[in-house]
């Protein structure tokens, strides 16, 4: 895998981070995130066992132009 499959984008100037995972080819957005437990929720929805454990883990999810696990608005 040459990237991580889920990435948690920048935060929003209203607060949240877009979360998209990218599976069968295409890059499929799960929602906005407020927190780690409903970026949990939306990788659990999407399939991912153990989600709360694949956070921190740079193959797994990559987060994109803020600091992890800051969902303030930017």
């Amino acid at each position: 895998m040459s990237r991580a499959p889920i990435v948690v984008h920048r935060p929003s100037v209203s607060g949240g981070r877009r979360v998209s995972v990218h599976r069968h080819g295409r890059d499929e957005i799960l929602g906005t995130a407020y927190s780690d437990h409903d970026l949990v929720v939306f990788l659990e929805g999407a399939g991912i066992d153990d989600a709360e454990a694949v956070l921190d883990d740079r193959r797994w999810v990559e987060w994109r132009g803020g600091p992890a696990h800051d969902f303030r608005a930017a």
